[in-house]
């Protein structure tokens, strides 16, 4: 895993522009997806992510689903995110199977990141770095526990929270295999643009 790590939100890829700005970011050369709408029914949901799925097998870029397994499972994804808070990495591995790709939120907690490894978790997510318009009330994370992290992992580490062109450049230096991207990358129609950029810092 490698490079940028895509995620949508529903409030900036309302109605059309769902599939037309995911379309350009894979043109732009995201390397990893992840559909996240806590907010809308599950019929929605899966024709969202069906319509996603058919998308990332154009470009051969691998769909994760934000904490639902069985969301993951009806559309025939990559594999999952899971917040710490939500379904257990155990039985997501058990359900989806060893091929699937399962990534865990680990904040700033490197235990957190080290018993994630253990249970079989893919990759781990650490952050945010800094000020995010997504969430910004989530706890802020030096980028030092990338550093620390990676003398102490052995799965890919990804950062998230403000992340942009200027300054992710900072987290790959500190450790970061991949660096995860709503605002920056869905907030502009120049979306292609920005995942090119994006993508050079690698």
């Amino acid at each position: 895993m490698h490079g940028i790590y895509a995620i949508t939100d529903p409030a900036l890829l309302a109605g059309d522009k769902l599939d037309r700005y995911v379309d350009a970011a894979l043109q732009g050369g995201i390397s990893m997806l992840q559909y996240r709408n806590k907010s809308a029914d599950h019929r929605l949901r899966i024709e969202e992510a069906t319509r996603l799925q058919i998308l990332c097998n154009r470009y051969d870029v691998p769909l994760l689903i934000n904490d639902d397994i069985q969301l993951c499972i009806d559309v025939g994804a990559a594999g999952v995110h899971l917040g710490q808070s939500d379904s257990a990495l155990p039985e997501a591995r058990r359900l989806l199977g060893d091929a699937a790709i399962i990534g865990i939120t680990c904040h700033s907690d490197i235990d957190a990141a080290l018993q994630a490894e253990a249970g079989g978790a893919s990759y781990v997510a650490f952050g945010r770095f800094f000020p995010s318009r997504t969430k910004p009330d989530a706890a802020l994370a030096a980028p030092q526990i990338l550093s620390a992290a990676k003398k102490k992992l052995q799965i890919p580490l990804v950062a998230i929270g403000g992340v942009n062109a200027e300054n992710g450049a900072s987290l790959i230096a500190a450790g970061a295999d991949m660096l995860a991207v709503i605002d920056y990358l869905f907030s502009t129609p120049a979306v292609a643009s920005r995942a090119r950029a994006l993508s050079k810092l690698f």
